[in-house]
């Protein structure tokens, strides 16, 4: 009987890695010459999964969020994993980003994934467990080509490919 190899898809990230790449963040954004004298604020929420910034102006609130991105790719958290929510004026004309933290993946998103792996027409089976998606298959070649297709295909959150066995 062949042996049966299999990996899972999630859209976790590492919690520390961007514990690190946010405190990293303000400190950058602190440190610039052009924030001198400016109020920015850096407020991250664990268990929300939210990252508040707020500043005294839209453009350098645009930096806060470019900085905070580029921290996090420089520590392999892929972009896809910040998403802009919303961007207020609050008072004193000061303007609040709240970046969602996307470290799930959801049931359209799963349905997505198993559709893709079965259009490659590959000898894998691709099931949803939960907030993951499993694929098995006799030939490692084959979930080597499905892992390859996933990340040249074009969606909206982050994979990770683990459990590779």
């Amino acid at each position: 009987m062949a042996k049966e190899h299999s990996f899972d898809i999630t859209a976790e990230i590492d919690k520390q890695k961007l514990k690190d790449a946010y405190e990293q963040a303000k400190k950058v954004v602190v440190n610039r010459w052009d924030f001198k004298g400016i109020t920015a604020d850096f407020d991250y929420n664990e268990k929300g999964k939210v990252i508040t910034l707020t500043c005294s102006s839209d453009a350098k609130a645009e930096v806060m969020f470019d900085t905070l991105v580029s921290e996090a790719i420089k520590r392999d958290i892929s972009s896809k994993s910040l998403k802009e929510a919303s961007r207020d004026v609050v008072g004193g004309g000061k303007t609040k980003i709240v970046v969602s933290i996307n470290d799930t993946i959801g049931k359209e998103e799963a349905k997505t994934i198993v559709k893709k792996i079965k259009d490659l027409g590959l000898k894998v089976q691709a099931s949803i467990r939960g907030e993951e998606v499993r694929v098995v298959g006799k030939s490692i070649d084959d979930l080597q080509e499905a892992i390859k297709a996933l990340r040249g295909a074009d969606l909206d959150i982050p994979l990770n490919f683990t459990n590779m066995k």
